[in-house]
């Protein structure tokens, strides 16, 4: 069994991108600039995008940081949109989810100009994900894609079962492994929630890619001996044993499901990561346009 280890080639993307910014700079050439829209203030919300901050500082990218109060207007935050989209000096940027309920998250998403939306949401771009056009791809369908390819994970007519269909994750993922290329050319069934032979699928499966949200909820006699296993899913699971009083699981259960794996990523420490590496990727691929 190995881990995919989504930190570590986190790591190595972040590094990469470093060498390219520096090259920039020494050519005179403005760096990448990501802004990021925060409306309230969600615990788990202010930290993924103070993450994201973080890792622009550290690669050398400019980073912008726009929080709004609770009590934003959607009117109020879509001007803010506006001028995102008009502002040169922003290669792309994200509007943060979920938004306050009083605040329709599909119109702020429709506004968001599709050349700066390096969170690849907009249906422009889904569009051209979803016909192999060159585009933004949702950071963490990406940085699946990414990791399985950097680990040489052999997809070629293998049966992978995607279990989840959001627009975020699982649909996207499931036509990215569809796809001619590498990692793709796999046969891929979408499953979900209502699906009633999902065990029987999943042991049929070569590669299982979890994005349901349901702790733990991958067990061991679902899969078969050898199968790679992307879980997606994380949550906190209240546990008074635990120093923060609860403890952070993904859809899997991954002690005994690791046992049967050929390969598997753990929680915390394995798509998240590359979620953020793809994002910089995006805003990078962004700033290369612009300057095109």
């Amino acid at each position: 069994m190995e881990i995919l280890d989504g930190k570590k080639v986190s790591n190595q993307i972040k590094e990469e991108i470093t060498v390219e910014v520096a090259q920039m700079k020494e050519r005179g050439e403005k760096v990448p600039h990501l802004a990021a829209v925060l409306v309230g203030n969600d615990g788990a919300s202010l930290t993924y995008v103070g993450s994201k901050v973080r890792s622009c500082k550290k690669i050398g990218f400019e980073s912008t940081l726009i929080h709004l109060a609770e009590e934003t207007t959607e009117e109020e935050l879509l001007k803010q949109v506006h001028q995102l989209n008009n502002d040169p000096d922003i290669d792309g940027y994200i509007v943060q989810l979920p938004l306050p309920k009083h605040i329709d998250e599909e119109k702020v998403l429709m506004a968001v100009d599709s050349d700066k939306d390096v969170d690849g949401f907009h249906p422009t771009n889904f569009g051209k994900m979803a016909l192999d056009m060159e585009t933004f791809i949702s950071a963490t369908p990406y940085g699946i894609m990414e990791l399985l390819k950097r680990y040489n994970v052999e997809t070629e007519g293998k049966h992978t079962v995607v279990i989840g269909r959001s627009h975020i994750v699982g649909r996207p993922i499931s036509i990215l492994m569809s796809q001619k290329g590498n990692p793709g050319n796999s046969t891929v069934t979408l499953a979900h929630s209502r699906t009633k032979n999902l065990k029987e699928l999943t042991l049929q499966a070569d590669i299982v890619i979890s994005a349901l949200g349901v702790p733990k909820f991958l067990k061991a006699d679902m899969v078969k001996e050898g199968v790679t296993i992307i879980d997606v899913g994380i949550t906190r699971v209240p546990d008074e044993t635990c120093k923060k009083g609860y403890y952070i699981t993904g859809d899997v259960d991954f002690d005994n499901v690791s046992k049967k794996a050929s390969y598997i990523t753990p929680v915390p420490g394995g798509v998240g990561p590359m979620t953020i590496a793809m994002l910089l990727k995006n805003t990078l691929l962004a700033r290369e346009r612009h300057n095109a």
